[in-house]
């Protein structure tokens, strides 16, 4: 149903107003493809029943664009008060004084948001049930420049490291440049103990390839080598989501994969944006993985046995 400048949309068990749905969100420039907000709703949509699993409970940041990609962004964190009292909020403690994080826990939520041009969001690796003890531990691969085959051939390193470690994992594209690796856990370790659990992995790949990889934070010392990044596995830190949106030209997707997909030379961290990335989200590539969390106990003395 629409009125012009408004399209309602049903979205569970509520109907959802869009706002201006032909607003240019992502202009087509360069051979860009256009995409609009109502655009941007039909794909979140599309891709809901795939994209709230990774949502539910969990703390978000919200990246917005109202004017756009090429418009100010806005790191949105605190819940505005107009927000409908049926989105749901959680308060939590910061440095000096609290957050009310917005919570995505059902389809209504995820319209309504992108209807705020909530282009990405950014989730909490904890959920609210037990906040300080994340469920979900990343690596970040971020390249020196754009180079895929580096990315690659990172990742194969340490999905091997990881294997080798007896922890399950899987690649996920960021939508920008690099890959995600993300490992489950079962939730029993705090913040601190994760992270430096993923810092003393990626030293280890690092120290093994050290013309390749670091783990150095400053870009000035990095070189031309692949930087692990561990610093999201911290309290309060964020990840993209799968199935997230980023604001860049031809509105590219952060999308699952399974570690076979990996060696498509057509794979890149741009390969599906919205017009495609349902269809990838159906093919179920991390089937079962979500499920298998693991405490880092073990795999600590088998970690603790490599470095000697």
């Amino acid at each position: 149903m629409s009125d012009g400048d408004t399209r309602t949309v049903r979205a569970g068990r509520r109907s959802v107003p869009v706002h201006r749905p032909g607003k240019v969100l992502f202009p087509g420039d360069s051979g860009a493809k256009e995409y609009t907000k109502g655009d941007l709703v039909d794909y979140y949509r599309s891709v809901a029943a795939f994209m709230l699993p990774h949502l539910r409970g969990r703390p978000l940041m919200l990246e917005r664009h109202p004017d756009g990609v090429d418009g100010p962004r806005f790191m949105q964190k605190n819940t505005p008060e107009h927000y409908p009292e049926w989105i749901t909020r959680v308060e939590l403690p910061k440095e000096d004084g609290t957050v009310c994080h917005t919570v995505c826990d059902d389809i209504s939520s995820l319209v309504y948001l992108a209807d705020q041009a909530c282009l990405t969001f950014h989730r909490w690796l904890s959920r609210t049930g037990s906040i300080d003890t994340p469920d979900r531990m990343v690596f970040d691969l971020d390249p020196s420049r754009d180079d895929f085959a580096a990315v690659r051939e990172a990742a194969r390193r340490l999905g091997d490291l990881l294997d080798e470690l007896r922890l399950p994992s899987a690649p996920m594209t960021t939508g920008s440049r690099g890959l995600h690796v993300v490992v489950p856990l079962a939730g029993h370790q705090d913040f601190d103990t994760v992270r430096q659990f993923a810092r003393d992995v990626a030293e280890l790949l690092a120290a093994e390839h050290p013309g390749r990889l670091t783990t150095a934070a400053r870009k000035k010392d990095r070189g031309d080598r692949l930087y692990l990044d561990i610093q999201r596995n911290a309290y309060a830190q964020t990840a993209v989501a799968p199935f997230t949106v980023r604001a860049l030209p031809g509105a590219p997707v952060a999308v699952p994969l399974t570690w076979d997909q990996l060696d498509d030379p057509g794979v890149d961290a741009r390969r599906w944006t919205i017009a495609d990335a349902v269809d990838q989200a159906r093919t179920n590539p991390w089937a079962g993985l979500m499920d298998r969390g693991r405490t880092l106990g073990p795999a600590r003395r088998r970690l603790d046995a490599l470095r000697g």
